[in-house]
């Protein structure tokens, strides 16, 4: 439940319900607006039975709240959240690009592709150095060697960076070298992961399954931010539907949907929707109308030689060009290029 205090409400009449919250052993969230602090309540409410904090002094009124997710419910922090990434903002009046190849393949692939979409307005590297593939006999990614390419890329450019996490072992590697932690669609209810991932202190983007509903999505994102780490960001990556068309369907609507219930961040990622490079620029510029925060876009310097998924991959001047195509998008949508 939500506590919603009165606009007036005084930090003693805050501060007495607080420490009533916290003396029956439930979790406290708080939540500051520019006129309304709303308490969020986490745990069994019933231990708040007799309590009477309706009438308590600064106390408006108080709102059950029947979704499972509580952290990630937009009723318990009414204001979108902003991400803070290195010098990056992702959130609300700016739209955050990432971009790179779906696979570190080399030390002169990811520096030449980090110079490369940073002169196009990126400001995240994205490659993979752990690669849940189909296939056990696919590329499996180079592991720690491929982060610390990462890192010589970021250091070399002032790009912040993200790798997918596939295993608390990956976590203990990559919080050495990124700046922030990618869970995979594969991995999105793998829960033990989520919490290690919520334990390590750095930023999570959240991708969606395969097949997950909008609230099973969501109650993934709560087990990162119930072990302490309230900086997450969705990413929409396409769901499994019966069109072969692509290799997944997008879902747009995913980000209304989302605006609507939840204040974290909300993401796209039209190369791994699609799996076609032809698609991405329509359903990049379809996803800002939309109102998604940002972009996650696969470039590679040579898409017909990579490691993994070339066919969806831009090259460079595909992907300077797509950027440029962007940035009118984004200026009437309100947002710059963060």
């Amino acid at each position: 439940m939500i506590i919603i205090m009165k606009p007036n409400a005084s930090q003693e009449a805050i501060d007495r319900v607080t420490q009533v919250i916290q003396d029956n052993d439930l979790q406290v969230h708080l939540s500051r607006g520019h006129e309304v602090t709303i308490i969020g309540v986490v745990g069994d409410k019933t231990r708040l039975k007799g309590k009477n904090l309706e009438i308590a002094d600064g106390v408006d009124k108080i709102v059950a709240v029947t979704e499972s997710y509580k952290l990630a419910n937009k009723k318990f922090h009414p204001e979108q959240s902003v991400i803070q990434v290195g010098n990056t903002s992702i959130g609300p009046g700016s739209l955050t690009i990432m971009a790179g190849p779906c696979a570190v393949e080399s030390r002169e692939q990811m520096m030449e592709t980090a110079f490369a979409v940073k002169k196009a307005g990126a400001s995240f590297l994205r490659g993979g150095a752990y690669k849940p593939r189909t296939s056990p006999y696919s590329f499996q990614g180079l592991e720690e060697t491929g982060l610390q390419y990462m890192k010589e890329a970021r250091e070399a450019t002032g790009l912040n960076v993200i790798c997918e996490v596939t295993s608390e072992h990956a976590i203990e590697r990559a919080v050495r070298y990124v700046d922030m932690l990618q869970i995979g669609a594969r991995n999105m209810q793998n829960f033990e992961l989520l919490k290690e991932a919520g334990k390590s202190g750095l930023p999570v983007l959240l991708k969606r399954g395969l097949s997950a509903t909008i609230d099973e999505w969501l109650n993934a994102a709560e087990y990162i931010m119930s072990e302490g780490n309230e900086h997450v960001v969705l990413c929409e990556r396409g769901i499994r539907t019966y069109e072969t068309s692509t290799r997944n369907t997008l879902d747009i609507s995913a980000v209304p949907v989302l605006r609507s219930r939840t204040h974290l961040p909300v993401i796209l990622d039209p190369s791994h929707a699609t799996g076609v490079r032809a698609y991405v620029a329509p359903l990049a510029k379809a996803a800002i109308a939309a109102g998604a925060d940002g972009l996650m876009i696969e470039v590679h310097p040579d898409p017909a030689h990579a490691l993994s998924d070339g066919p969806q991959s831009l090259t460079f001047d595909q992907f300077e060009d797509l950027t440029a195509q962007l940035r009118p998008y984004s200026s009437l949508a309100g947002r710059s290029f963060s």
